[in-house]
């Protein structure tokens, strides 16, 4: 596959100063024909920039900065005087700014000699998850003469892109959760066979204290949903909202977890890389026709994505984002039902569960951005019938050099509780 390099994850690379290595940043420059990459930030506006460089996420910021990394040469800083230790931890020279004319002058003589710039800015907003700077620095930055190009493949690549280690917690994260969802089915059926009263937010508090008890973390959910709730492909329910199970109805369980902190499972593993799944049944009798036909279709889209993405790398063929998500939704349009897939195919999955990296995606967006190897994401349709009922089928991928794998249990047919 084309742009293959396997740099490691950029935030474990740079994260110790002492050792930080600006060389993958410049080649990955270079190889774009980009004379720099341009970070700023003010009042934290931009957490790429501090996850890419290793910078602290809750440090004090109360004026601008700019770190500017050349494709060759030595990095550049400019600073406020009244935070003039703000990127000490970097490698460059440095000069400060106290006035907004003096940052001008000095921001212009801190790019001199380059032409075309990165920057977390994206044409259009296109790619809006990484259109981090303000329109007016983008128009001063050009005033200077200098051509704004878009560092949305440069996040990707600093951002999503794994090491052996991370894959290695997104698998265990996989093996556990599987586990917890499986005793998640069994505790419903068991509990309405017995008569039990039982909540959407009953079942999701179950999976909470299962996934403690299996060393994972999550910041919010997971997602019960059952008959119409199924349709909101966002529902969340509450103690006080949640719906009763009843025998007859759809349920749909999105779930989600990375692995807890070693000496703290209240805290996350911040190296860990998440697993995201979504299965559906339905409770005490067989799927109706309509049912059956609209999971195929979904399974039958998810499948379509699958194989455009493993067709690819194996070929040894680049794959952006936008083809993977047109490879699922033509089976749903085909089937009569594109108006009801109302959100994209897939979502790049790291540390974050919703990464910078590539996405699936030719509806919300059109993401241009190749699938990298040693990434992870989702593969995701979904078909929604507001008040009745809606089906998802969501599994993880993640690409290597030459192939790309499924890293858990496909669901093949509707599960009968």
């Amino acid at each position: 596959m084309a742009l293959a390099p396997t740099l490691g994850y950029s935030r474990i690379m740079m994260i110790r100063m002492d050792h930080f290595d600006l060389s993958p940043l410049q080649s990955a420059l270079r190889s774009r024909h980009f004379d720099g990459w341009l970070f700023y930030d003010h009042h934290h506006r931009d957490p790429i920039a501090y996850r890419v460089l290793g910078l602290d996420e809750k440090s004090f910021v109360s004026r601008r900065w700019f770190y500017f990394v050349p494709a060759e040469g030595e990095p550049r800083k400019l600073v406020h005087r009244v935070e003039a230790g703000k990127l000490d931890s970097l490698p460059g020279s440095k000069d400060a700014y106290s006035s907004w004319q003096e940052l001008e002058q000095k921001l212009e003589e801190l790019l001199d000699g380059a032409t075309t710039v990165a920057m977390q800015y994206s044409p259009r907003n296109a790619i809006m998850y990484v259109s981090m700077v303000d329109a007016g620095t983008v128009e001063l930055v050009r005033s200077m003469g200098k051509a704004v190009v878009s560092s949305a493949d440069l996040v990707g690549l600093f951002e999503a892109v794994l090491t052996e280690a991370q894959i290695l917690t997104h698998y265990e994260a996989q093996r556990r959760l599987d586990a917890v969802l499986a005793s998640g089915w069994r505790y419903i059926g068991e509990s309405l066979q017995a008569g039990a009263a039982l909540s959407e937010f009953d079942v999701v508090q179950f999976l909470r204290r299962q996934m403690r008890q299996a060393g994972l973390w999550t910041d919010h959910g997971p997602n019960c949903s059952a008959g119409p709730n199924s349709a909101d492909s966002h529902y969340e329910p509450t103690e006080e909202s949640a719906r009763r199970l009843r025998h007859g109805d759809f349920l749909l369980i999105d779930i989600w977890a990375k692995l807890a902190a070693p000496d703290n499972p209240d805290l996350p593993d911040p190296s860990a890389v998440w697993y995201d799944i979504t299965w559906t049944a339905v409770i005490g009798r067989a799927p109706t026709d309509r049912e059956q036909l609209i999971f195929n279709t979904v399974r039958d889209a998810r499948d379509a994505a699958i194989e455009a993405i493993q067709r690819a790398c194996t070929e040894g063929r680049p794959i952006a984002g936008w083809e993977a998500d047109d490879a699922a939704r033509a089976v749903i349009r085909e089937a009569g039902f594109a108006e009801f897939f109302t959100h994209r195919t897939g979502h790049n999955i790291e540390v974050a569960l919703h990464g910078n990296g590539t996405h699936l995606d030719n509806l919300e967006t059109h993401d241009e951005r190749l699938l990298l190897p040693n990434t992870c994401f989702s593969v995701e349709p979904g078909i929604y019938f507001p008040g009745e009922f809606g089906v998802r089928s969501e599994i993880n991928m993640i690409t290597r050099t030459g192939s790309a794998t499924v890293t858990g249990p496909l669901q093949r047919q509707l599960l009968q509780i």
